[in-house]
Formats: C-alpha cells, sequence, structure tokens
C-alpha cells in the first residue's frame, strides 16, 4: 500500500522528520498492527510511528499525520515519525544497518516527498537527538542513547 494522502491534512508545525528502525533482526518482517501492539503494551494509545516502511519496501501509514506521534521523547510535538522494518543483526542484539535495495528506495521517496511538504523540516536519526552531554554542540557516538536508525540519516538525506 503507497501512501493516499500526503496534502490536505490540518497540521501541527513540523520542523523534524526522524528516520528510526524497529530494531528487529534482520530478515525478520514486522507489520503496523505488529508495532501496534507492541506500543499498546507499552501504554500508548496506539502506535507511535507516522509510517512504516516494510521489507518490501511498501510504506504503510501507522498513526495519523495530524496527531502528535510517541516516537522520539522530547520532540514528538513538531515531528513525523518514520521506520524502517530492521536495524538489528541476525543476533538480535548488534546495530546494523539492514535496510533492503527496496527499502532505502521507498525511504528516499517518502522523505523526499515529507521534504516537499515540510520544506524546513531537519531529516535525522532518532539517535541525532540523543542529549549532547559535553555541551559542544555534536551528539557523538559516545552521546547516543541508542543507535536507532543504525545510519546516518542526516548525512544520507541532506540533499532532499
Amino acid at each position: 500500500m503507497w501512501i493516499k494522502n500526503l496534502t490536505n491534512i490540518a497540521m501541527r508545525k513540523i520542523n523534524l522528520i526522524v528516520v528510526h528502525c524497529t530494531a528487529t533482526p534482520e530478515g525478520r518482517d514486522v507489520t503496523v498492527a505488529d508495532i501496534d501492539r507492541m506500543h499498546r503494551a507499552r501504554g500508548w494509545k496506539k502506535i507511535g510511528y507516522h509510517y512504516v516502511v516494510y521489507r518490501d519496501g511498501s510504506v504503510h501509514e501507522g498513526r495519523p499525520v495530524n496527531e502528535v506521534g510517541a516516537h522520539v521523547y522530547g520532540h514528538n510535538a513538531n515531528s513525523i515519525g518514520v521506520v524502517y522494518v530492521g536495524g538489528v543483526a541476525k543476533d538480535g542484539k548488534t546495530a546494523k544497518d539492514t535496510r533492503t535495495p527496496a527499502q532505502r528506495r521507498a525511504l528516499t521517496d517518502l522523505l523526499r516527498k515529507l521534504k516537499k511538504q515540510y520544506p524546513g523540516a531537519r531529516i535525522c536519526g532518532h539517535r541525532d537527538l540523543s542529549p549532547d552531554l559535553n555541551h559542544d554542540g555534536k551528539i557523538e557516538t559516545a552521546e547516543w542513547v541508542k543507535a536507532c536508525p543504525c545510519f546516518n540519516a542526516e548525512e544520507e538525506y541532506e540533499k532532499l
């Protein structure tokens, strides 16, 4: 299923588009319904991400974009959360960029469309919003709360 409508939605002010991974082992499929169940089990009202990119490259709607997400503490009010299925090696522990070629294309296409709709928004990874513990103005590897999305989203999508 491709996203039906990225326009004409009563909107919040969006200044961030945050890329995540589901932190599921390489090769394992996870659906919107699966993520919704996991997030409800944590006490959330529904899936926290706005878009989910499956391993086959299909893009699925999660939480409606006009609703505040639940995907990155302290930044949900003004952001859109996009997650790809994967992000962990087959061992289930080691952070790894497991995006399939289809996911790479779909993420780029989706982010390009979102960036067109929200031209002032910064695209970044979840890890890029970790606290700057040494207050030097940069989030360094040692400061990451988590490795998500397991690749440098800011660098990869800076030209969109």
